[in-house]
Formats: C-alpha cells, sequence, structure tokens
C-alpha cells in the first residue's frame, strides 16, 4: 500500500511541483483504496474462486496455500470423500475388542428405562469373522422374552456393530456401496444413515419432506451456512478443519446443524469428524448429536471412539430417546 502511494505522490510532484490537482486527489484516493481493499480482503476473494459460496480462511491456510497447498483441490476432496466410510468397512476386515454403552430413556428423557452394557470380541480370520459376547450387564426391557431388541435404536446398532455367526468374503471397497439398499426395511435404513453419516451432502432419496435439505454443498443449500477451513490439532495429530455451521436465519430449514471435520494434514485422510442433524415434520422428526473418533491401525484407518446422543420420533414407531457410546481396541 505504501508502495503504492509513494510511487503516486512522486509522480504527481514531478507534474505539478507541490500543486495537487483534483484529479491527482481522486487517483490518491482511488490508489489507497485498492491497496487497502486487496490487503483486507485477499481471503475473500480467494473464497469466491475456489468455492460455491464464501468460506472464511484462516490465515494459516492461505500462507500454506503459498507453499503448494491447493484451498481448490482440497474443498473438492471433501466433497468427494471416501476414506470415513472405508473406516468402518475396514471394520470387518480386522480383529478388535468393542466396548458398548447402549442407554434408553424415557420420552421425557430424564430417567434411563432400559441398557445394555457389554464388552464383544471380533475375530477375523481367513477371510472370515465371528464375534463373541465376553461380557453382558442388561437393565430394564432392552430385550423381549425371545432376547430380540425392543428399541429400534438397539436394533440398528446390533446390525451394524454386532456379528451373528461367521460372515466370510467381504471387503472394504466403498465404489457404489452407498447406493446399494438391500431388501427389506432395515436394510433401507440402514441406507439412509449411511448416506447421512458417510456422504454428507448428498441428496438422499426416500426420505419425506426433506427434499435437497441435507445437500449442503448444493449451492441453494449452502448460502445457507456459514463455512470455514482452518488448521486445529485434534487427538494430537495436525489437521486441516472444514466447518460448516448453519446461518441463524436459516437454522430451521436445515438437516445439518453442525457438520465439522479434521482431516490430517499429510495425507487429507479423516481423524475425527461431528454431526448434529435434526428436523421436523408432521410424520416424524429428529435430533441427533454424533462424535467419531479414527485412529490409524497398520495399513487401516478405523474407528476408536463413537458417540451417539439421539431423539427421534416416528408415526408408525413412537419416540426413543436413546444414547450409546462405543470404543474400539485393535
Amino acid at each position: 500500500m505504501l508502495l503504492c502511494f509513494e510511487r503516486k505522490y512522486m509522480n504527481m510532484a514531478k507534474e505539478k511541483k507541490n500543486k495537487i490537482s483534483l484529479f491527482s486527489k481522486l487517483s490518491i484516493l482511488i490508489c489507497f483504496f485498492v491497496c487497502t481493499n486487496y490487503a483486507v480482503s485477499t481471503a475473500q476473494r480467494l473464497d469466491t474462486l475456489t468455492y460455491f459460496a464464501p468460506v472464511t480462511i484462516d490465515e494459516v491456510v492461505i500462507r500454506a496455500s503459498e507453499n503448494g497447498f491447493d484451498i481448490k483441490d482440497f474443498i473438492q476432496r471433501i466433497k468427494e470423500d471416501t476414506t470415513f466410510y472405508k473406516a468402518f468397512r475396514s471394520m470387518h476386515l480386522v480383529t478388535y475388542n468393542a466396548e458398548n454403552d447402549i442407554l434408553v430413556f424415557e420420552k421425557k428423557g430424564n430417567k434411563v428405562k432400559a441398557s445394555l452394557d457389554s464388552e464383544t470380541k471380533q475375530i477375523y480370520r481367513d477371510g472370515c469373522r465371528t464375534m463373541s459376547v465376553l461380557e453382558e450387564k442388561v437393565t430394564g426391557d432392552f430385550y423381549n422374552k425371545k432376547k430380540e431388541y425392543n428399541y429400534y435404536t438397539a436394533e440398528l446398532y446390533a446390525n451394524l456393530f454386532f456379528t451373528k455367526g461367521k460372515v466370510c468374503g467381504e471387503d472394504n471397497i466403498v465404489k457404489n456401496r452407498l447406493e446399494h439398499t438391500g431388501k427389506g426395511s432395515m436394510e433401507k435404513n440402514k441406507a439412509k444413515l449411511k448416506q447421512l453419516m458417510f456422504n454428507p451432502g448428498s441428496r438422499i432419496s426416500g426420505i419425506p419432506f426433506m427434499g435437497n435439505k441435507s445437500a449442503i454443498f448444493d449451492p441453494e443449500i449452502a448460502k445457507m451456512y456459514d463455512f470455514r477451513l482452518g488448521i486445529e490439532s485434534k487427538n494430537g495429530v495436525d489437521c486441516y478443519v472444514f466447518e460448516a455451521t448453519p446461518k441463524k436465519e436459516y437454522l430451521s430449514d436445515v438437516v445439518y446443524k453442525q457438520f465439522k471435520t479434521w482431516f490430517r494434514q499429510s495425507d487429507y485422510s479423516i481423524v475425527a469428524r461431528d454431526y448434529a442433524l435434526s428436523y421436523n415434520t408432521a410424520a416424524y422428526d429428529f435430533d441427533v448429536k454424533i462424535h467419531v473418533d479414527l485412529i490409524q491401525k497398520g495399513k487401516y484407518l478405523l474407528p476408536s471412539y463413537i458417540s451417539y446422543k439421539g431423539n427421534w420420533f416416528a408415526f408408525t414407531k413412537g419416540r426413543e430417546r436413546v444414547n450409546f457410546a462405543a470404543k474400539f481396541d485393535y
């Protein structure tokens, strides 16, 4: 800015010998404005060039871009990421112990009415996996008389993380897997949940009254959010952090109330992710918060901790308030 000002001033001095014309004064003001605007708005203009909506970019990230970090490429990676889903599929290919803690609350959410506290072990050998229950404590009506789950959230949890019998021939290939729904209501609902968790920003078909409200990367939805890209340390790992937060005036119009992901700087693999999702219709409503930590174990990136706090209602199933936490030791 000073250099720009000095050059302009020297030129005027030569031409007018200290007599500054009106035109010169305007030129100085224009030069001052342009130089100042360049200094304060570099990040904003960079945002516009690299994304569908303005993104607040930390100064540290801007400096990193000067050393070869491609912001546009990074944003595209966020939209197309498959490492998170792959980490969960990789669980089918390893041996681990799991601590499972599920709490079912009464409708008002003040008192626990049923629970499961268990430790399970999955063994992966010769291309097959099996699971055994090492310890289990149950309260309330968690199971019915046939030891079937009385609560849909518990059934879904078991369907995702518990194994019956021997399962063989699995892999962690993720291409086109999120679109596969399978047969039966459980498989279809699992597919919708996986879309919300593993492919945030996608349009999810089959959920009434939601439309494209989950598609946070679509321009018409993106305008409802504030976006930020920065640098933070997460779980002892240097990360880039990307965050989407709804603007106050659109809070009731969006599905994702919070979406925050930490990416390992060395290879952009996901280290952790926070979600907060809620939506309300006459037929159903939900208010869910999820946190996931991932850890590198050998060649695999794997979930190490998951927490879930959910309050949802479906016209055909009633209301459930269920929290769960799972820890995995590989």
